[in-house]
């Protein structure tokens, strides 16, 4: 089709459960899930591509941008309705009356529910343009980037402010663990910061 420049949406699941409180680029790629196989794969292939073109007159420049876990809007336009996200799946249930759940409070986490790095889905997408624009002018690239903001929050203490936000007490349910969910995984982010003008502009 003619694409000779690619920023490729990765995920922080590449790494499967990293035994690090930090997790750089640079760490083992061991995915505990079909979704951050693929993932994995995709970037294989990216960067196979790459190899395959190098010598030709149109060789593939590419990024691959893991994102840990995006969460808000940045219009109220186009808001998150994914069936898979924490935020969106717990707003649904308090607006239903329901009570939220979470998936295994026996992780190895302060209060036992998983830690994840949450970002802020506008500055996930101020840092695509910025690749973008990287990638089309010819400027050094890093094959990949871990978009994160080196703070854990538990999915307890998620639950904990969104009760206190929206005036909706609740305690939630306790569930059974997902296969494949890591205790912690967070990252630094230090790479596109120095590179993309990543930043945590959101809190």
């Amino acid at each position: 089709a003619g694409v000779h420049n690619i920023v490729f949406s990765s995920s922080a699941a590449v790494f499967g459960t990293p035994a690090v409180p930090l997790v750089v680029e640079e760490l083992p790629k061991r995915p505990t899930s079909p979704y951050g196989e693929s993932k994995l794969i995709g970037e294989w292939l990216l960067r196979d591509q790459g190899v395959a073109t190098a010598s030709s007159g149109a060789p593939l420049r590419h990024t691959s941008l893991r994102y840990f876990n995006v969460v808000g809007s940045a219009d109220p336009t186009v808001y998150d309705t994914s069936p898979h996200n924490l935020f969106p799946i717990v707003f649904e249930k308090l607006l239903a009356g329901e009570t939220p759940q979470i998936n295994g409070d026996d992780y190895d986490t302060p209060d036992g529910t998983n830690v994840r790095d949450y970002v802020h889905v506008g500055d996930i997408a101020a840092a695509h343009v910025v690749a973008a624009q990287r990638l089309e002018s010819g400027a050094p690239i890093e094959p990949a980037y871990n978009l994160g903001s080196q703070n854990g929050l538990s999915v307890k203490e998620i639950m904990d402010a969104m009760a206190r936000v929206t005036g909706i007490p609740f305690a939630p349910v306790i569930g059974p663990r997902r296969a494949g969910d890591p205790d912690r995984i967070v990252a630094t982010g230090e790479l596109a910061a120095r590179d993309l003008d990543w930043q945590n502009r959101y809190t």
